[in-house]
């Protein structure tokens, strides 16, 4: 395979969380194109709570880029490069659910969308659940809410939901858990 290699870089807008680039890249037949590059500057963390009887809890709230509320798992960027994602993910899941977790597990790594942007985020598993407050951003505005996993999977495949991290999330916990196959 031939390389394409970039030849420069221009910071079109640097973000609060997000830098935009235009990058001009040589394709190996000697030709170049501008192609738009996203760096995500700090990477962040997901969690799926599971309770005790097996519900799956999401958050719903706004999303400006579709201009809609969608569930989703709990997520939010690192407050650092140096945060681990254990500590994001345990943040994120008490500050929008109230929720601690007695265990966290890793579940899987991401690439939101690598086309043209390089975040990652760190999904993990949180059980053993005990309540609390939610402890909310002053612009957040979070409803909870309990799923069997049949009714993620119908939500899914309804593209009712279709957040990647919480699709790669539910489905990759229900792999994990279950030996029945994802697509009954």
């Amino acid at each position: 395979m031939e390389k394409i290699k970039r030849v420069d870089r221009k910071l079109v807008h640097a973000g609060s969380i997000l830098d935009v680039y235009s990058d001009t890249m040589e394709l190996p037949d000697g030709s170049r194109e501008v192609w738009d590059f996203v760096a995500h500057r700090k990477g962040a963390a997901a969690v799926l709570p599971v309770q005790s009887d097996g519900r799956v809890i999401l958050v719903r709230q706004y999303r400006p880029a579709l201009e809609r509320m969608t569930w989703e798992v709990p997520a939010g960027s690192r407050d650092s490069v140096e945060e681990s994602t254990l500590v994001c993910a345990k943040r994120e899941l008490e500050e929008e659910t109230g929720y601690t977790a007695g265990k966290m597990e890793f579940l899987l790594s991401l690439k939101t969308t690598v086309a043209f942007c390089n975040e990652f985020i760190d999904v993990y598993l949180a059980e053993d659940l005990t309540p609390g407050s939610q402890h909310l951003d002053a612009a957040e505005n979070i409803e909870c809410r309990a799923w069997e996993m049949d009714e993620l999977l119908e939500e899914i495949f309804a593209g009712r939901i279709q957040d990647s991290k919480t699709v790669s999330a539910v489905l990759a916990y229900r792999v994990k858990s279950s030996s029945a196959p994802v697509f009954a």
